[in-house]
C-alpha cells in the first residue's frame, strides 16, 4: 500500500480510534494475500502482546496455512514497518512516525473539528438507554452498600454517553410499601421532633431499627403481631390517598433526599430523574394486572407457600441481603390471611412471585412492571439497564419473564447489571459503615498525609477539598478495581495508602503529570497547531510504548461499554499510570534543547489529558495539586 488512502470497512471508524487505521491496513494486505473479504480480514486483527502491535491468527480464517505467503508478500508502507510470522500467528508492528502523528494530533484536536472529544464516538447516535441504578431507601442513611450501585450506574451512564448515546440516569427511591407504615408506627412510639430537626436521616434509620426489632421480636415470640398489622393498615391508608399519612410520607421522603443529595453532589453523581415507587400510576398498575388477568398469568398462592417462602427469605433478610422493599414481598401473606395472587414461574425454575397481597395492595414486583411500561411509554428507550446487587437476581429474573410473558415490545431491551457484595456490611446485624463517615476517615487519612510535606502543602488552595477528592477516588477505586461481579471485602487502611495501584497513586500520577508544565513553563512552551512539533525526535522505545498505549483509549472505553465493566477502565489508568511512571528518567524535558523538550512535554501533556479523561469516566475529578 503505497498510499496513505484506507478503504471504508463496516465497523472500522478512523476518525475516533486512530488505530483502526493500522487494522484497515493490515486487512487490506489479509485480503490480497489469503482471498479474503475485507471485513472477514478486519475482524482478525487483534492487539498484540509483550511489544508486538497487532496480531493475527491465520487459522481463525480456516484457510491452509499460508503464513510463509503473507511474509513474502508483505511491502513496508505509509502505515505498517514489518511483518513477522510465528506460526500460527502472524505479527504487525506499525510505523512509530505515522502512530504519533494520527494519535497526539487526535488527541488534542478540538471537538469542535470532530464532534466528539479522543475516546468518545458516535456509535450509540439515535439510541436512547434508561439507567436505573443506585436506588436507597427512603428515611435509611447511605451506607457503603448501595456504593457499589451508585459507582457501576454512574461509570455506565458515562460510558454509553461516551459512545453517543442518550442516557436517562435513574434513581428509582424505595419510597413506598409496608416498611413505610413501620416507619410511620416507629415514629408513632420513638420519635422525637427535636431529633428530626437535628439529624433527620440518623433519627430515622434508628427508629426503624427500633421498630422492626418490635415487629420481629412480636413474631419470633409467637405474639400477636401488632406492629405488623398497624404498618400494613398504614400502608392501605397510603394506597387509599389517606392525606395525613401521605402528609408524613411526603415529609420523610423529601428529607431523604435532600440528604441524598448531599451525598450525590460530595460523589460527584448526577441523575436526571427521581423516580420511586410511589410515582408509578395507579392506572398502570391496574393495566398490569388486567393484562396478566387476561393471558391467564395469575394463580392463587396459599399461605403454606408463603410460609415456605417467609422462612427461607428470613434467613437472607437477617444477612442484610434483601433491600426492604423487597421484604413486603417476602412476608406478603405470612399468616394466611386470605388468599394472594402470583404469577407460578415455577416451569422456568423461578418460582412463584406474588404480584398482589390478600388485602389487595401492591407488590414491589407489579411497581416495577407497571412501571417499565410506564417508563418505555415515556422515554421510548431502546435499552433499559438496572444495576443491582446479585442478592436479587431472582427477583429480577422474574420480573423480566413477567413482562416477557406479557409480550411487551420492549422485553428483550431489559438488561440486569449484576455486582458482588461489599462484605460486612449489613444494616441488621449493627456493623453498618455509612458513607458519610467512610468518606470523612478517608479524607482525614489523606489530609493528614498532605500535612506531612509542607512546602507542598502551602501551595494547595484549599487543602480540604484536595483531600476529600484524593480520599473519595481511594474509595471508588477500591470498588471498581475488581470485576463487578466479585465481592470485595472493604478495607479502609488498603484503600488510603499510596502504595500500589489505589486512587491516591492515581491522583497523584495526574498531578505529577501536570507539574511539568508549571515547572518548565515559561522556557518550554507548547505550540497550538501539534503539526509544528517534530515527533521524530521522540526516538526512545518508552516514547512509543506511552503513545501506543495512549492510541488504545477509544478502544478501551468502546470494550468496556460492551462488558459493562469500570474495571477495563481501572486497568487501563493503571497501566498508563506505570508507564509514565517509568519514563520521567529517560524522557526528561527540563535543560534539553528547545525542540525536543518541547516534543517530550507534548507527549506528557497528551498523557495527562488521556488520563483525565479516563479517570473522569469513572466519577473521579483529576486534581492538579496534592
Amino acid at each position: 500500500m503505497s498510499s496513505s488512502v484506507l478503504p471504508l470497512i463496516e465497523g472500522a471508524d478512523p476518525a475516533n480510534f486512530p488505530l483502526d487505521s493500522f487494522k484497515v491496513a493490515i486487512a487490506v494486505l489479509l485480503s490480497k494475500a489469503l482471498d479474503l473479504s475485507l471485513d472477514t480480514a478486519f475482524s482478525g486483527v487483534d492487539f498484540g502482546r509483550k511489544g508486538v502491535d497487532f496480531t493475527v491468527a491465520v487459522p481463525r480464517f480456516r484457510l491452509k496455512s499460508k503464513i510463509p505467503e503473507l511474509i513474502e508478500k508483505f511491502t513496508p508502507n505509509h502505515y505498517l514497518e514489518q511483518c513477522v510470522g510465528e506460526s500460527p500467528f502472524v505479527h504487525f508492528y506499525v510505523r512509530t512516525t505515522t502512530l504519533f502523528k494520527l494519535v497526539l494530533e487526535r488527541i488534542h484536536q478540538s471537538p469542535a473539528s470532530n464532534g466528539v472529544p479522543f475516546g468518545s464516538n458516535w456509535q450509540g447516535a439515535g439510541k436512547k438507554v434508561v439507567i436505573e441504578f443506585s436506588s436507597p431507601n427512603i428515611a435509611k442513611p447511605f451506607h457503603a452498600g448501595h456504593l457499589r450501585s451508585t459507582i457501576i450506574g454512574t461509570v455506565l451512564s458515562n460510558l454509553f454517553e461516551a459512545n453517543g448515546w442518550d442516557v436517562i440516569r435513574m434513581n428509582y427511591l424505595g419510597d413506598w410499601g409496608k416498611q413505610f407504615g413501620l416507619l410511620a408506627v416507629g415514629f408513632k412510639r420513638y420519635g422525637s421532633e427535636e431529633s428530626l430537626a437535628n439529624n433527620a436521616i440518623m433519627h430515622l434509620f434508628d427508629v426503624y431499627v427500633k421498630v422492626n426489632r418490635d415487629a420481629a421480636l412480636e413474631k419470633e415470640r409467637g405474639e400477636p403481631e401488632i406492629t405488623d398489622q398497624k404498618a400494613r393498615e398504614v400502608f392501605r391508608k397510603m394506597e387509599s390517598g389517606d392525606e395525613s399519612t401521605l402528609s408524613l410520607w411526603r415529609r420523610f421522603r423529601e428529607l431523604s433526599i435532600h440528604k441524598y443529595a448531599e451525598v450525590y453532589n460530595r460523589l460527584n453523581v448526577r441523575f436526571d430523574v427521581y423516580a420511586g415507587e410511589s410515582l408509578v400510576r395507579s392506572d398502570h398498575i391496574k393495566a398490569a394486572m388486567a393484562a396478566l388477568e387476561a393471558n391467564n398469568l395469575l394463580t392463587d398462592k396459599t399461605s403454606k407457600e408463603s410460609n415456605n417462602n417467609w422462612k427461607e427469605k428470613k434467613v437472607a433478610m437477617s444477612l442484610g441481603t434483601l433491600r426492604t422493599a423487597e421484604e413486603e414481598d417476602a412476608e406478603a401473606n405470612p399468616s394466611g390471611r386470605g388468599v394472594a395472587k402470583a404469577v407460578d414461574l415455577n416451569q422456568w425454575k423461578l418460582g412463584k412471585p406474588v404480584v398482589q397481597k390478600p388485602d389487595g395492595t401492591t407488590i414491589y414486583i407489579m411497581r416495577d412492571i407497571a412501571g417499565v411500561f410506564q417508563r418505555y411509554e415515556q422515554y421510548k428507550f431502546d435499552k433499559h439497564i438496572y444495576v443491582v446487587g446479585d442478592q436479587q437476581e431472582l427477583h429480577v429474573a422474574q420480573f423480566f419473564k413477567i413482562v416477557s410473558l406479557l409480550n411487551a415490545p420492549f422485553a428483550d431491551r431489559l438488561e440486569h447489571v449484576s455486582f458482588g457484595r461489599v462484605n460486612g456490611m449489613s444494616t441488621r446485624k449493627g456493623d453498618v459503615k455509612f458513607l458519610d463517615e467512610i468518606l470523612d476517615t478517608a479524607k482525614e487519612a489523606m489530609l493528614a498525609q498532605m500535612q506531612q510535606k509542607e512546602e507542598k502543602f502551602k501551595d494547595i488552595e484549599d487543602p480540604d477539598y484536595t483531600a476529600d477528592q484524593i480520599g473519595m477516588t481511594c474509595v471508588k477505586v477500591q470498588d471498581m478495581q475488581a470485576k463487578r461481579v466479585h465481592s470485595y471485602n472493604f478495607d479502609p487502611q488498603r484503600m488510603t495508602s499510596f502504595e500500589g495501584d489505589t486512587g491516591a497513586y492515581l491522583q497523584y500520577a495526574h498531578v505529577r503529570l501536570c507539574s511539568i508544565e508549571r515547572k518548565v513553563a515559561p522556557t518550554v512552551v507548547v505550540p497550538s497547531d501539534p503539526s509544528q512539533i517534530n515527533f521524530d525526535l521522540l526516538a526512545e522505545p518508552k516514547a512509543r510504548e506511552i503513545v501506543f498505549i495512549l492510541g488504545t483509549y477509544p478502544d478501551v472505553v468502546r470494550t468496556a461499554l460492551k462488558t459493562y465493566e469500570p474495571s477495563n477502565i481501572v486497568s487501563f489508568c493503571f497501566r498508563l499510570s506505570h508507564i509514565i511512571s517509568s519514563a520521567w528518567e529517560t524522557l526528561i524535558v527540563m535543560g534539553q534543547e528547545h525542540e525536543l523538550a518541547q516534543a517530550r512535554l507534548f507527549l506528557y501533556m497528551s498523557a495527562r489529558d488521556v488520563l483525565g479523561s479516563a479517570m473522569r469516566l469513572l466519577s473521579l475529578s483529576p486534581l492538579t495539586r496534592m
